[in-house]
């Protein structure tokens, strides 16, 4: 068979050459390139074409969130699994609401990243313990089934539920008392939090969301 191919993405050049030696240990594994940034792992997944890329969250630039979505994009075959520290729920929901098959804890076992890398590549999804837990906590409580949008704040919402209700920028900056350079950073995480990428995709979640009514 032949090799996975893999693509590391990761600030630190101390856990990419970690990753390198650990990938190379172990059979049935092409490392074809290691990165330090996000826009750089966009870059180089098209140049490459990986079956898999390693994911960090933190990176300078474009973090893995919205790498994640761009990747998504741009070869969808290639599939994301991040490795990270972070497993705040903010984090995990919305790395996975941008594209990422799988989502490991860096000190993570050996056998457990071969384990995610396989499984994501075969089209699973596959979690750390601790974050599988929060998954499931999270589809079994009320919040799951009452709040179509849990990834965004409270704020997000409300910009949300201004911009599908067809205001524009300067409207919702005056009805909330902000500035419109504030509602324009909203709305730009709410983009990267809904994986859409303009206004008016924003709006057709919103509605199919029950925001944006009278």
């Amino acid at each position: 068979m032949d090799p996975i191919r893999v693509l590391l993405a990761d600030d630190h050049p101390v856990v990419r050459s970690g990753l390198r030696a650990l990938l190379d240990s172990l059979p049935g594994y092409d490392v074809v390139a290691d990165v330090a940034d996000g826009e750089a792992a966009v870059r180089e997944a098209q140049l490459t074409k990986p079956d898999v890329v390693l994911m960090d969250i933190r990176m300078p630039g474009i973090d893995g969130i919205e790498a994640t979505r761009r990747l998504r994009a741009a070869v969808p075959d290639t599939a994301i699994l991040v490795l990270t520290m972070f497993d705040d729920d903010d984090t995990v929901f919305a790395a996975m609401r941008a594209g990422a098959m799988g989502y490991l804890l860096k000190g993570a076992e050996q056998d457990e990243i071969d384990r995610g890398i396989r499984a994501v590549v075969a089209g699973e999804a596959i979690f750390s313990p601790g974050v599988a837990q929060r998954v499931l906590g999270f589809l079994s409580s009320p919040r799951a089934g009452g709040d179509p949008f849990p990834e965004l704040t409270e704020r997000e919402r409300e910009v949300l539920d201004l911009v599908a209700a067809g205001r524009r920028n300067q409207a919702i900056a005056e009805e909330l008392f902000l500035s419109p350079k504030t509602i324009a950073n909203h709305i730009s995480s709410i983009f990267v939090k809904l994986a859409v990428a303009d206004r008016s995709e924003a709006i057709v979640r919103a509605r199919q969301g029950g925001l944006g009514g009278p």
